[in-house]
């Protein structure tokens, strides 16, 4: 019998590597419109990161969201992931 594997991500703001259930997925659509992917489903190039607000913080400052999505950020798009995520908790 095989074990199923689990997949595997590593957040963009710490570097550790989780089980991809234990992150957040942040995702920019065909659109252009960034947003967060709490069923992991969604269309368009994502990135996933720690459901912990510095861990998002964390990427924005360091620029590696920028990186991961090849798209800038704008800040009040920034403002509105760190607002959804604190929600979330």
């Amino acid at each position: 019998m095989k074990t199923k594997k689990i997949p595997q991500r590593t957040c963009i703001g710490c570097g550790q590597t989780k089980s991809k259930k234990e992150l957040i997925r942040i995702v920019r659509r065909p659109d252009g419109t960034i947003a967060l992917d709490r069923s992991g489903k969604l269309a368009g190039r994502g990135a996933y990161v720690c459901p912990d607000p510095e861990c998002i913080s964390r990427a924005i400052h360091s620029r590696s969201l920028e990186r991961a999505l090849q798209v800038p950020v704008p800040p009040e798009t920034k403002d509105a992931l760190l607002t959804e995520l604190s929600h979330e908790e």
